[in-house]
């Protein structure tokens, strides 16, 4: 181990090679085993206090601090430690006080100056140090930081999701009976202002004379049938059961998202739809060839006469019959033998207007549509046909309601009568306790509420199977 070069404040220091003296890793000396008690009584002796002298600060340099310097005053349990150990004469590790990093021209100009350096402060005792520690935790402000507590197991139970309500369409069901019920409440405000703002017009005299002149009906050609034959009321069965199931398999398409059930055809296996639409689009051809046969026999008994109009005394002789609706005081009609010119205008627009509409559209939106013929998928968009199609369907439904509504407003045993049961008479006052139409009437509406029911893939999907295949998803 490197020796320790200790000397009393007024004695002479031996040169010692630089080599010679080493310091620990930790900043501690050692004294040799033999000089120790000599230099430590020598010390202790002198000053009463051991002083501790370092390495030179430079190569060739005496000992730091320099020889005079006023020492540390030792504590009392460091003096007794030194006594110990000289008088057992083992050498004993002192701790020594490192030394900030002084560069080396620095301490030669001090050298050369002769002005002495600053140094540090002396280190406080024991006690000291641990009381400044003391107060300066006492003065530090608490800690921020919450307690950590177990909130319990109710904390980590997730509760309940709510079940979301169930829409029908774009609502729910308490937003339809909200809208029904407001909408309705305006419909009937709005209803109320216009039976007497027309009423208070058809109490002029301008608007009398107007009736008069125009009643609401005008005579039709010599040439018309009278009545009503029994094919028509068939035809107008059909119509109604087909139309109610190609609008409930229409809505089913336009709101299914995905289809649980499909179907293939046998020879284009590429050709695969969702049962709901082969419903509507099978339902859409036997509609088709119903219409078809509608208008062949319509013009082939002159019964077409009845619904087109023949006279430019239709326009006016409409305006007054709307009119006489509205004011709740409806134009005398006869049905068998002749519509008034409001309702010639509503059947002609529904047969040769609205259907062909709905039959163009809805083949555009097939896979019949030659999809290769650029040139006419150019001239008819499928968007156009989707902007149309659907517009159309609500026509259909606000036709049949408007129908349904009118025919029992306006005596519904005679007009049930004249469609069903194909029976009535010139004398609009004839067959008013007859209930044959009614009945057969009610019989059909039955049909229609069980095909409804029936119109599921349980009931559908073994009819599908005989036109093609059915496969899951």
């Amino acid at each position: 181990a490197a020796a320790l070069v200790t000397s009393t404040p007024g004695g002479a220091e031996p040169a010692r090679a630089p080599e010679q003296a080493s310091p620990t890793a930790a900043g501690l000396t050692v004294t040799d085993a033999a000089t120790a008690p000599a230099a430590a009584a020598s010390q202790i002796s002198a000053s009463g206090a051991p002083l501790r002298r370092g390495l030179p600060r430079v190569a060739g340099g005496e000992p730091w601090p320099p020889a005079g310097s006023a020492p540390a005053r030792t504590p009392p349990f460091a003096e007794a430690e030194v006594a110990r150990s000289a008088a057992s004469g083992v050498a004993r590790r002192q701790e020594a006080t490192p030394a900030p990093a002084v560069p080396t021209a620095e301490v030669a100009d001090s050298a050369a100056s002769g002005v002495a350096r600053r140094q540090g402060l002396t280190p406080r005792p024991s006690g000291q140090a641990a009381a400044s520690t003391a107060v300066t935790l006492a003065d530090r402000p608490p800690l921020t930081v919450p307690r950590t507590v177990w909130p319990g197991k109710a904390a980590f139970e997730r509760p309940a999701r709510t079940p979301e309500p169930t829409r029908i369409g774009p609502f729910t069901r308490l937003q339809w009976a909200g809208a029904v019920i407001v909408g309705g409440g305006g419909l009937l405000f709005a209803a109320g202002m216009a039976v007497l703002l027309v009423r208070f017009l058809l109490s002029l005299d301008v608007m009398r004379d107007f009736l008069a002149a125009f009643p609401g009906e005008y005579h039709l050609p010599e040439a018309a049938p009278v009545g009503i034959p029994a094919w028509i009321g068939w035809q107008h069965f059909f119509n109604v059961f087909l139309m109610v199931l190609i609008i409930r398999s229409g809505l089913q398409v336009r709101t299914e998202k995905r289809p649980a059930v499909f179907w293939t055809p046998r020879r284009t296996p590429k050709g695969k739809i969702s049962l709901a639409l082969w419903f509507h689009q099978g339902l859409d051809i036997l509609w088709l060839v119903n219409g078809i046969v509608f208008v062949v026999l319509l013009f082939a008994t002159g019964q077409w006469m009845r619904i087109v109009p023949t006279s430019w005394e239709v326009f006016p002789n409409a305006v007054s019959a709307a009119l006489q609706y509205v004011s709740l005081d409806w134009p005398t009609e006869n049905g068998w033998v002749n519509y008034n010119a409001l309702q010639q205008l509503a059947y002609f627009s529904t047969v040769f207007l609205a259907a062909p509409l709905a039959a163009v559209t809805g083949a555009r939106m097939t896979k019949l549509w030659p999809q290769n013929a650029k040139a006419l998928n150019r001239a008819y968009p499928v968007e156009w046909a989707r902007a149309v199609h659907f517009p159309v369907m609500i026509y259909f439904v606000l036709f049949i309601f408007v129908h349904v509504v009118l025919v029992f407003a306006t005596g519904a045993l005679r007009n049930l009568n004249h469609m069903y049961a194909a029976q009535g008479s010139v004398d609009p006052t004839a067959y008013a306790d007859n209930w044959a139409g009614f009945w057969i009437f009610s019989l059909s509406m039955l049909i229609i509420a069980g095909a409804w029911v029936a119109a599921r893939p349980l009931v559908l999907a073994p009819i599908a199977r005989l036109f093609g295949n059915v496969s899951g998803r």
